[in-house]
């Protein structure tokens, strides 16, 4: 249930981030349901092995070259969703911090711990 609600709330920041981002276009529910499902496999299998293949550079940069990837993989998503447009790497960028603050605030929302620690 918890992960069902994760990815309404990630979806639903997808569909505010052409409000958001001029560069961005998501046509509908469908859509972002669908991005935010693809984007979250993604960033479960992908995402490890390309930040494991580009250490050298992402530990020379302090961290910041994990942006670009966040970023790359938000336009990988884009190419495979129909429906769903990002237009440039930084637009890209943007939105994955933007879908960075959707996912603090489904875990603060729904969060891991039980009831009685809240």
């Amino acid at each position: 249930m918890k992960l069902i609600l994760r990815l309404i709330i990630n979806a639903l920041f997808l569909l505010i981030a052409p409000l958001v981002f001029s560069n961005v276009i998501v046509s509908g529910w469908w859509a972002a349901i669908i991005a935010a499902l693809i984007l979250g496999i993604a960033n479960a299998v992908i995402r490890p092995l390309i930040v494991i293949l580009t250490l050298p550079i992402t530990i020379l940069t302090l961290g910041l070259f994990t942006l670009v990837i966040n970023g790359l993989l938000v336009l990988l998503v884009s190419s495979i969703v129909k429906g769903f447009f990002v237009d440039g790497l930084w637009t890209a960028i943007l939105l994955s911090l933007w879908l960075w603050v959707g996912s603090w605030v489904s875990n603060y929302l729904i969060g891991d711990k039980p009831e009685t620690e809240r």
